[in-house]
């Protein structure tokens, strides 16, 4: 079975920046891939960046140049560091992983950016 704990999130700015966290645990399973999906009211939820056990990232065009995912192997935690944040990037930011053992999501983090 495998956790995932997000932390992050919160209210900012415009122009403003966060940075979210998710840390998996659990036992006997390997990661091929992490990653953060985000839900806005009344849209469907959609990929936001993800990163692979090889290291290699995918964006949404949408955030290209703002946003940033890293992830520490040894902790199994993924990092997505978000600069100059804009209204439409309000929207509940979920973790997923997937891992030998399935796909996972995280409980989900609000994210909100005031104009």
């Amino acid at each position: 079975q495998v956790q995932l704990v997000e932390s992050g999130g919160g209210l900012v700015q415009a122009g403003g920046s966060l940075r979210l966290s998710c840390a998996a645990s659990g036992r006997g399973f390997d990661i091929n891939a992490m990653g953060y999906y985000r839900q806005a009211p009344g849209k469907q939820r959609e990929l936001v960046a993800i990163i692979t056990s090889g290291g290699g990232t995918n964006y949404a065009d949408s955030v290209k140049g703002r946003f940033t995912i890293s992830r520490d192997s040894r902790w199994n935690t993924v990092y997505l560091e978000m600069n100059r944040l804009k209204p439409e990037d309000t929207a509940v930011y979920y973790c997923n992983i997937d891992a030998t053992a399935g796909r996972y999501w995280g409980q989900g983090t609000q994210v909100t950016v005031s104009s």
